[in-house]
């Protein structure tokens, strides 16, 4: 479907779930993909299958939480191939589940320093990166849960709501410097975070909240994601997009 002959992209948390469904897609599509997860073989996993299906790939494990590992890793890419055009930072984790009244302070501060801190270190050295190449574009992994509520879960909520406001923020500032900068939004997806914590009773509660009936699963997500890196969405920036089964619709 997308042609990323001759860019090299980075995607984070892409040992399992949507970032890899997404650095697979990217392999496939032509482009070089720096696979970086905290799991060093998850890295390697997913860039064995990259190269086993004809792709290119290589791995570089970094804590998103860490903005010297972050500006490695776009040091990394760029030192592979000579410049980064690419990028989907999607590393993320849930957190504990508490009302606010009683929500762990470390907990907090763990959701903030991942899911929100971990895409500002990311943008932080890929833009600059991309400017250096002439161009390029990142997609900010957000969820359902930047635009609405969901009861225990304000760490989560509160860090996505960050990322769509950090989202539109640069995309204004480099819209006209060739960086595009857009955010994407799934609802409940088969992902090792969500189907290894949660017993089928509670899944089967989570899809009828999807007025199609079902979550969604990884290669969806990446369907939007990779559209939104390419040129066929040179017109799109700033925007966060939905692939939610409908969940925000009522």
């Amino acid at each position: 479907m997308f042609n990323f002959a001759g860019k090299t992209a980075i995607v984070t948390g892409a040992a399992s779930g949507i970032g890899e469904a997404i650095a697979l897609e990217l392999g496939a599509s032509g482009a070089f993909v720096i696979v970086s997860d905290l799991k060093e073989d998850g890295c390697a996993s997913t860039v064995a299958t990259i190269l086993d299906r004809g792709g290119k790939a290589a791995p570089f494990a970094a804590d998103v939480s860490d903005p010297s590992a972050m500006e490695a890793l776009v040091a990394f890419a760029e030192d592979q191939t000579g410049a980064l055009h690419l990028a989907v930072n999607n590393a993320g984790i849930g957190g504990a589940q508490a009302p606010v009244g009683e929500y762990p302070i470390d907990a907090w501060q763990q959701v903030i320093t991942v899911n929100l801190n971990g895409v500002f270190y990311g943008m932080r050295y890929q833009i600059p990166a991309m400017e250096r190449a002439g161009g390029g574009a990142i997609v900010n992994m957000a969820s359902i849960l930047g635009s609405v509520g969901f009861a225990n879960s304000s760490a989560y909520v509160a860090s996505k709501h960050a990322v769509l406001g950090l989202t539109k923020t640069a995309a204004m500032e480099y819209a006209q410097k060739g960086v595009r900068i857009n955010s994407v939004g799934p609802a409940f997806v088969q992902t090792p975070l969500l189907t290894d914590n949660l017993s089928q009773e509670m899944l089967d509660g989570l899809a009828d909240l999807h007025p199609m009936g079902r979550i969604g699963t990884p290669e969806e997500i990446s369907a939007l994601a990779c559209f939104l890196l390419s040129d066929r969405a040179s017109f799109i920036t700033g925007s966060y997009h939905l692939a939610d089964g409908g969940f925000t619709a009522p």
